[in-house]
């Protein structure tokens, strides 16, 4: 998506779900600095400190705080939103949180979409909903090559199982209500690999984990050094999602279900991940293995293909996994200095959509 591609967005109404989190502050400055009228609704920012928090964005885009499984409170909202594009990003998004909490996480990631849903059934503004899930959604057989869109949906675990839902909900909602000629909504789901980049600060990420490590000034902790997942920076799914809702926002026909990741090359191991973290941030960091045998089950190899999103769209990753780590390295040092962050994500931005 160029920035031409972003002028799209120009005064268009936007319901932006999940604002306050990782994902969501980056796609609210976004959307802002593009010009959007953003309205978010989220619970607080689950994380101190928080990405939203150091934004400032309050007083450029309507922040509500409330909770997605309040279908009142959403509805209230997104009645007063009035917005032609919904991007529900909204979730409980944590795999060891879903095993801690299974009811919650179910609460959060199914009836959360329902309810988004609701409201776009029950209103006529809307033209656009994009449903961002998870590469998790796949029943995962540990297969070597990337899972397809055709790929049968069955998450192992609470957290992946509750967005194979997701997936389901959507697309009964797809057939049952928004293909019909007289209230058609074009309605995508957007299956993302695992993203990392500067303002990630939640518990069980690696990136995160990296950084606590380094202002604790001790040795990174990894629990499944050998496990392989199609890591990718944050502003790589943003966009794509940001190009499918509008791609489909002006013709219908590209609505369906894409994956987005990285190519091959960039699937890695965490270790390896963790390797080019420490080699790019220098200080002589390390890591060490710490694997839990009694820990809950992950999966160990997680690959998408996203042929159908490159042949739809002409899209291709913008950034290999050392240009994602050498940004990722850039915001969390300008973080730490106490320079000027959102002054760091413009020009992120601006060099990732040259």
């Amino acid at each position: 998506m160029t920035e031409k591609d972003l002028g799209f967005y120009k005064g268009k109404r936007v319901f932006l779900t999940g604002h306050t989190g990782f994902k969501g502050s980056w796609l609210s400055k976004i959307l802002v600095d593009a010009g959007a009228i953003v309205t978010g609704y989220s619970l607080e920012s689950p994380t101190d400190p928080s990405l939203w928090g150091m934004l400032h964005l309050e007083d450029k885009m309507t922040s509500v705080i409330g909770d997605i499984r309040d279908y009142e409170a959403l509805s209230k909202a997104f009645n007063e939103a009035k917005p032609e594009i919904v991007l529900h990003l909204a979730a409980q998004p944590i795999v060891l949180t879903g095993y801690r909490d299974p009811r919650g996480t179910y609460e959060t990631n199914v009836m959360g979409t329902v309810n988004i849903l609701e409201c776009v059934r029950n209103g006529t503004c809307v033209k656009s909903v994009l449903n961002v899930t998870t590469d998790k959604v796949y029943h995962n057989n540990e297969w070597e090559y990337g899972y397809r869109e055709c790929d049968p949906l069955d998450g192992f675990d609470p957290y992946s199982n509750s967005k194979s839902c997701s997936e389901l909900v959507t697309h009964s909602y797809k057939n049952s209500y928004f293909d019909a000629p007289e209230h058609f909504v074009a309605v995508s789901t957007a299956r993302a690999g695992n993203v990392i980049g500067g303002g990630d600060f939640a518990d069980n990420r690696i990136i995160p984990d990296c950084v606590r490590a380094v202002q604790a000034q001790t040795d990174i902790v990894i629990r499944n050094p050998y496990s392989t997942r199609p890591y990718q920076h944050v502003l790589e799914p943003l966009f794509a999602y940001l190009m499918i809702a509008k791609m489909q926002y002006e013709d219908g026909t590209y609505s369906g279900y894409y994956n987005v990741g990285p190519d091959d090359v960039d699937c890695v191991t965490t270790g390896a991940l963790a390797d080019l973290f420490c080699r790019t941030w220098g200080d002589g960091l390390s890591w060490v293995n710490q694997g839990n045998p009694n820990a809950p089950h992950e999966a160990s190899f997680l690959k998408l293909d996203c042929s159908k999103l490159k042949s739809t769209f002409g899209w291709t990753p913008t950034w290999h996994m050392e240009e994602t780590i050498w940004h990722t390295v850039n915001w969390y040092r300008t973080w730490l200095e106490g320079k000027d962050i959102s002054a760091e994500m413009e020009q992120e931005i601006k060099e990732f959509i040259k």
